[in-house]
């Protein structure tokens, strides 16, 4: 992956609205989203939906189909794929990662 593709696809994820959509829609999968479907669960206005939407389409984040009067949107899972190898690329110095420990929360009194 090119610097160039990876930072594309952060600039679109940089804002609010797009993360919550971009989100949203890879809960869904393979099942995909229509814009009603987002408006119905985002509250975002349809012209506002149709800006952030193509934004994230021309960053390659999303994939879009017309089925009969429907947009599908789902999520670009080679894409996300390809970021996630490209952010942990020599994670570690090569070597394989130590597992994140958590810490417990205590209750405070």
């Amino acid at each position: 992956m090119k610097n160039t593709d990876a930072i594309s696809a952060f600039l679109a994820l940089g804002q609010e609205s797009r993360l919550n959509i971009f989100r949203l829609i890879v809960q869904r999968g393979e099942l995909g989203l229509t814009p009603g479907d987002i408006i119905e669960r985002l509250g975002i206005p349809n012209a506002t939906l149709s800006f952030h939407l193509k934004e994230l389409v021309q960053a390659n984040l999303l994939l879009v189909e017309r089925q009969s009067r429907n947009l599908i949107y789902r999520p670009n899972a080679a894409l996300v794929q390809e970021l996630s190898t490209f952010l942990l690329d020599n994670c570690c110095g090569g070597k394989p990662c130590a597992p994140i420990k958590t810490l417990k929360k205590s209750k405070v009194i």
